[in-house]
C-alpha cells in the first residue's frame, strides 16, 4: 500500500466525518404535539432537523456552548437546561470543560446562575473522572473514535488501550489508541510470503522499534513499513496519549506471535 492509497483513505474519511449529522428529535411532538402541533413540528424539524443539523457551518459541540450561555445567562434552570447540558457531554465537553465554561459565564451573567448551573453538571458529569476528560480531550484530535477498550487482547500490553475497527473490506483497518505509556509487548508479523504490517500515525506521539535498532518517534502522518518475520512494538509516548491507524498486509500463511513485554528499563531508555 503507497502513500497515495494512504491519502486518499484520509481524504474519504475525513469527507464523511464533516459530512452534515442529521439530527432527529421528537420531544416536541412527545409533549406537545396534540396541544400545540405547530410549536411540536418548529420545535422538532426546524429547531432540531434543520438549525441544529447545520453542522457545517457549527458543529454540534460549538452550538452546545451556545446554547448553554444562552439558557445559563436567562437562569433556567429546569428540564432543558439539564438536556442540553446531557447534550454537551455526548457533544464532547468533558467535566474540566463544563466546570471552567459556567464559571467564565458566571462573570458575565450572574454568581447565583452559576450556581444552579453547577447543580445540575455535577448529576450530568458524576461518573466522569479526571481519565476520562483526558481521553475526551484526546477524541478530539482526531477523526477516527478511539472505540472500545482493547480488552481481546489486553494480555499482550502494557498499560490500556482502545480498538476500533474502522474497516473490513477491501482494505481491512483498524485504529488503535494508546494511553501515556501504554505499548504492546514485541511481537512478530510471520508469513511465508508478503504479509506484515503498516502503521500510520494519527493523533498524539508514539514510537515504534525494531529490535536491534533505535526507536523511531511516530507522529501524526508518519508511515511505518512493518516487514513480515521482525520482531517489533510499537506504543505511546510517556507524556503523550497515541493512536495509529493499522492495516494488516496480505500475505500467504500468516500469523501473529505475542512475546515478551517490553520492560519498564527498556521503555524508559527512549528520549522524552
Amino acid at each position: 500500500m503507497n502513500k497515495l492509497i494512504v491519502s486518499s483513505i484520509f481524504c474519504i474519511l475525513t469527507l464523511n466525518s464533516m459530512a452534515q449529522q442529521k439530527i432527529v428529535q421528537t420531544a416536541g411532538r412527545d409533549q406537545l404535539g396534540e396541544f400545540a402541533p405547530e410549536f411540536a413540528r418548529l420545535n422538532d424539524d426546524i429547531l432540531f432537523g434543520e438549525v441544529w443539523s447545520r453542522n457545517d457551518l457549527l458543529s454540534l459541540r460549538d452550538r452546545s456552548l451556545v446554547t448553554l450561555t444562552a439558557l445559563i445567562s436567562q437562569g433556567m434552570t429546569d428540564s432543558s437546561l439539564t438536556y442540553h447540558l446531557q447534550t454537551a457531554r455526548q457533544n464532547g465537553i468533558s467535566r474540566t470543560e463544563i466546570s471552567e465554561i459556567i464559571t467564565h459565564i458566571a462573570f458575565y451573567a450572574g454568581w447565583p446562575k452559576a450556581w444552579a448551573a453547577f447543580r445540575l453538571a455535577k448529576d450530568v458529569w458524576a461518573d466522569d473522572t479526571p481519565a476520562t476528560d483526558a481521553k475526551a480531550a484526546f477524541q478530539r484530535t482526531m477523526i477516527f473514535p478511539i472505540g472500545e477498550p482493547n480488552t481481546a487482547y489486553s494480555r499482550y500490553f502494557t498499560g490500556n488501550s482502545y480498538l476500533a475497527r474502522i474497516s473490513d473490506t477491501q482494505v481491512p483497518f483498524a485504529n488503535v489508541t494508546f494511553e501515556p505509556r501504554c505499548r504492546n509487548n514485541w511481537h512478530i508479523h510471520k508469513a511465508t510470503k508478503g504479509g506484515g504490517q503498516m502503521l500510520v500515525g494519527v493523533a498524539g506521539r508514539g514510537w515504534y522499534q525494531e529490535e536491534g535498532k533505535p526507536a523511531q518517534e511516530i507522529l501524526p502522518g508518519t508511515v511505518i513499513h512493518i516487514p513480515a518475520n521482525v520482531k517489533h512494538w510499537h506504543g505511546a509516548a510517556a507524556d503523550s496519549w497515541f493512536a495509529h491507524l493499522a492495516f494488516e498486509i496480505a500475505g500467504e500463511n500468516t500469523s501473529n506471535e505475542w512475546l515478551e513485554p517490553v520492560t519498564d528499563e527498556e521503555y524508559n531508555q527512549l528520549q522524552p
